[in-house]
Protein backbone atom coordinates (compact mmCIF):
# COMPACT_ATOMS: atom_id res chain seq x y z
CA UNK A 1 0.00 0.00 0.00
CA UNK A 2 1.40 3.42 -1.29
CA UNK A 3 0.59 6.70 -0.14
CA UNK A 4 -1.37 8.12 -2.36
CA UNK A 5 -4.29 5.00 -2.05
CA UNK A 6 -4.69 6.67 1.89
CA UNK A 7 -3.71 10.69 1.27
CA UNK A 8 -5.79 13.37 1.49
CA UNK A 9 -6.70 14.81 -1.23
CA UNK A 10 -7.22 17.77 -2.69
CA UNK A 11 -4.97 19.51 -0.01
CA UNK A 12 -6.26 22.53 1.82
CA UNK A 13 -3.44 25.05 1.97
CA UNK A 14 -2.37 28.73 3.39
CA UNK A 15 -0.63 31.83 2.10
CA UNK A 16 2.38 32.87 4.28
CA UNK A 17 0.68 36.47 4.63
CA UNK A 18 -2.77 34.25 5.98
CA UNK A 19 -3.74 36.11 9.63
CA UNK A 20 -3.45 33.53 12.09
CA UNK A 21 -7.10 33.94 12.94
CA UNK A 22 -8.18 33.62 9.26
CA UNK A 23 -6.07 30.24 9.52
CA UNK A 24 -7.77 28.93 12.42
CA UNK A 25 -11.20 29.24 11.15
CA UNK A 26 -10.19 27.43 8.43
CA UNK A 27 -9.14 24.38 9.82
CA UNK A 28 -12.00 24.79 12.07
CA UNK A 29 -14.49 24.99 9.48
CA UNK A 30 -12.52 22.26 7.31
CA UNK A 31 -12.33 20.24 10.56
CA UNK A 32 -8.05 19.81 10.07
CA UNK A 33 -5.14 20.19 12.46
CA UNK A 34 -2.98 21.00 10.65
CA UNK A 35 -2.01 23.41 6.95
CA UNK A 36 0.70 23.25 4.83
CA UNK A 37 2.10 26.65 3.79
CA UNK A 38 2.35 27.13 -0.12
CA UNK A 39 3.54 30.03 -1.98
CA UNK A 40 3.94 30.76 -5.92
CA UNK A 41 2.67 26.95 -5.67
CA UNK A 42 5.75 25.56 -3.54
CA UNK A 43 5.88 24.12 -0.54
CA UNK A 44 7.29 26.58 2.08
CA UNK A 45 6.23 25.78 5.52
CA UNK A 46 3.29 23.75 7.41
CA UNK A 47 1.31 25.17 10.47
CA UNK A 48 -0.43 23.19 13.02
CA UNK A 49 -3.49 24.21 15.29
CA UNK A 50 -1.58 24.66 18.36
CA UNK A 51 0.97 26.26 16.52
CA UNK A 52 -1.42 29.09 15.40
CA UNK A 53 -3.32 29.07 19.40
CA UNK A 54 0.34 29.31 20.84
CA UNK A 55 1.31 32.52 18.89
CA UNK A 56 -1.95 34.34 21.23
CA UNK A 57 -0.61 36.30 23.92
CA UNK A 58 -1.10 34.99 27.18
CA UNK A 59 -3.97 36.04 29.39
CA UNK A 60 -1.46 37.55 32.29
CA UNK A 61 -0.91 40.40 29.55
CA UNK A 62 -1.57 43.76 30.67
CA UNK A 63 -2.66 44.74 27.06
CA UNK A 64 -6.39 45.75 26.94
CA UNK A 65 -8.88 43.99 24.80
CA UNK A 66 -8.47 46.10 21.41
CA UNK A 67 -4.60 46.01 21.56
CA UNK A 68 -4.38 42.39 21.90
CA UNK A 69 -6.81 42.29 18.88
CA UNK A 70 -4.57 44.72 16.81
CA UNK A 71 -1.27 42.68 17.82
CA UNK A 72 -2.58 39.21 17.02
CA UNK A 73 -4.31 40.58 14.00
CA UNK A 74 -0.98 41.05 12.64
CA UNK A 75 0.30 37.95 13.44
CA UNK A 76 0.56 35.86 9.79
CA UNK A 77 1.06 32.49 9.19
CA UNK A 78 4.54 32.94 7.95
CA UNK A 79 5.50 33.84 11.47
CA UNK A 80 4.29 31.00 13.59
CA UNK A 81 4.90 28.23 10.43
CA UNK A 82 7.46 24.84 10.60
CA UNK A 83 9.83 26.48 8.09
CA UNK A 84 11.83 23.14 7.65
CA UNK A 85 8.96 20.53 6.58
CA UNK A 86 9.50 16.68 6.37
CA UNK A 87 7.65 15.67 3.23
CA UNK A 88 6.54 12.44 1.46
CA UNK A 89 6.32 11.41 -1.74
CA UNK A 90 3.27 9.91 -3.30
CA UNK A 91 4.73 5.75 -4.45
CA UNK A 92 6.53 5.78 -0.51
CA UNK A 93 5.53 2.68 1.01
CA UNK A 94 2.67 3.73 4.21
CA UNK A 95 4.35 1.83 6.48
CA UNK A 96 7.29 4.27 5.80
CA UNK A 97 5.61 7.17 6.44
CA UNK A 98 3.90 5.62 9.87
CA UNK A 99 8.11 5.58 10.81
CA UNK A 100 8.73 9.08 9.32
CA UNK A 101 5.79 10.29 11.85
CA UNK A 102 6.86 8.19 14.89
CA UNK A 103 10.51 8.51 14.80
CA UNK A 104 10.12 12.35 14.70
CA UNK A 105 6.87 12.72 16.74
CA UNK A 106 4.97 14.86 14.58
CA UNK A 107 1.18 13.77 13.19
CA UNK A 108 1.18 14.67 9.62
CA UNK A 109 3.23 14.56 6.16
CA UNK A 110 2.97 16.64 2.60
CA UNK A 111 2.91 14.59 0.13
CA UNK A 112 5.26 16.65 -2.61
CA UNK A 113 5.89 15.57 -6.04
CA UNK A 114 7.65 17.71 -8.27
CA UNK A 115 7.85 20.49 -5.65
CA UNK A 116 3.99 20.71 -5.50
CA UNK A 117 1.88 19.29 -2.47
CA UNK A 118 -0.31 16.80 -4.00
CA UNK A 119 -1.82 15.33 -0.65
CA UNK A 120 -1.21 15.09 3.12
CA UNK A 121 -1.34 11.82 5.06
CA UNK A 122 -2.08 12.18 8.43
CA UNK A 123 -1.87 9.88 11.98
CA UNK A 124 -5.70 10.02 11.51
CA UNK A 125 -5.47 8.13 7.54
CA UNK A 126 -3.25 5.99 9.57
CA UNK A 127 -5.68 4.83 11.97
CA UNK A 128 -8.31 4.28 9.57
CA UNK A 129 -5.67 1.60 7.39
CA UNK A 130 -4.74 0.28 10.44
CA UNK A 131 -8.99 -0.53 11.19
CA UNK A 132 -9.07 -2.12 7.98
CA UNK A 133 -5.92 -4.15 8.20
CA UNK A 134 -7.55 -5.73 11.38
CA UNK A 135 -10.88 -6.25 10.16
CA UNK A 136 -12.18 -4.04 12.51
CA UNK A 137 -15.73 -3.19 11.15
CA UNK A 138 -16.17 -6.84 9.91
CA UNK A 139 -17.91 -9.63 11.97
CA UNK A 140 -15.92 -12.74 12.54
CA UNK A 141 -13.73 -14.36 15.44
CA UNK A 142 -10.58 -12.57 16.19
CA UNK A 143 -7.66 -14.91 17.41
CA UNK A 144 -4.39 -13.40 19.37
CA UNK A 145 -1.88 -16.26 19.79
CA UNK A 146 2.08 -16.63 20.52
CA UNK A 147 4.01 -19.03 17.95
CA UNK A 148 7.30 -20.12 17.55
CA UNK A 149 9.16 -18.09 14.53
CA UNK A 150 9.97 -20.86 12.20
CA UNK A 151 9.28 -21.70 8.92
CA UNK A 152 5.97 -23.31 8.21
CA UNK A 153 4.06 -22.01 10.79
CA UNK A 154 2.47 -19.62 8.99
CA UNK A 155 1.63 -22.33 6.13
CA UNK A 156 -0.04 -24.59 8.25
CA UNK A 157 -1.63 -22.12 10.60
CA UNK A 158 -3.69 -21.01 7.24
CA UNK A 159 -4.40 -24.76 6.24
CA UNK A 160 -5.64 -25.80 9.13
CA UNK A 161 -8.72 -22.50 8.95
CA UNK A 162 -8.77 -23.26 5.35
CA UNK A 163 -9.71 -26.75 6.11
CA UNK A 164 -11.87 -26.26 8.60
CA UNK A 165 -14.35 -24.18 6.05
CA UNK A 166 -12.94 -21.05 7.04
CA UNK A 167 -11.42 -17.85 5.25
CA UNK A 168 -9.18 -14.96 6.64
CA UNK A 169 -10.61 -11.39 6.89
CA UNK A 170 -7.14 -9.79 8.52
CA UNK A 171 -3.84 -11.49 9.31
CA UNK A 172 -1.34 -9.37 11.06
CA UNK A 173 2.05 -10.62 13.12
CA UNK A 174 4.28 -8.62 15.52
CA UNK A 175 7.40 -8.89 17.82
CA UNK A 176 6.54 -11.74 20.90
CA UNK A 177 7.62 -11.29 24.25
CA UNK A 178 10.50 -13.71 24.23
CA UNK A 179 13.39 -14.22 21.85
CA UNK A 180 12.29 -16.60 18.67
CA UNK A 181 8.91 -15.93 19.34
CA UNK A 182 5.60 -14.08 17.41
CA UNK A 183 2.37 -12.85 18.28
CA UNK A 184 -0.21 -13.33 15.82
CA UNK A 185 -3.48 -11.44 15.66
CA UNK A 186 -6.31 -12.99 12.74
CA UNK A 187 -9.50 -12.58 11.99
CA UNK A 188 -11.80 -15.32 10.83
CA UNK A 189 -15.31 -15.68 9.17
CA UNK A 190 -17.38 -18.82 8.79
CA UNK A 191 -16.57 -20.50 11.51
CA UNK A 192 -17.54 -20.08 15.18
CA UNK A 193 -15.51 -20.06 18.13
CA UNK A 194 -15.37 -23.36 19.20
CA UNK A 195 -14.88 -24.52 15.14
CA UNK A 196 -11.90 -21.99 15.19
CA UNK A 197 -10.55 -23.52 18.93
CA UNK A 198 -10.46 -27.05 17.13
CA UNK A 199 -8.88 -25.95 13.97
CA UNK A 200 -5.83 -24.35 15.49
CA UNK A 201 -5.37 -26.73 18.31
CA UNK A 202 -2.95 -29.43 16.41
CA UNK A 203 -1.32 -26.52 14.81
CA UNK A 204 -0.75 -23.47 17.65
CA UNK A 205 0.58 -23.94 21.24
CA UNK A 206 -0.64 -20.74 23.19
CA UNK A 207 -3.76 -18.76 22.77
CA UNK A 208 -3.63 -15.43 24.32
CA UNK A 209 -7.53 -14.45 23.09
CA UNK A 210 -10.06 -15.82 21.04
CA UNK A 211 -13.02 -13.68 20.78
CA UNK A 212 -16.34 -12.83 18.71
CA UNK A 213 -15.98 -9.34 17.10
CA UNK A 214 -17.63 -6.75 14.92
Amino acid sequence: MFVKRRMSQPVITAPPEMPIGDALQLMQREHIRRLPVVENGRLVGIVSDKDLLHAAPSDATSLSVWELNYLVSRIQVKDVMTRQVLTIHEDTPVEDAARLMVDNKIGGLPVVNNGNVVGLITETDLFKLLLELMGAREPGVRVTAVIPDEPGRLAAITKAIAEAGGSFLAFGQFMGDATGSRILTFKVRRLDETQVRQALAPVVEEILDLRTTG
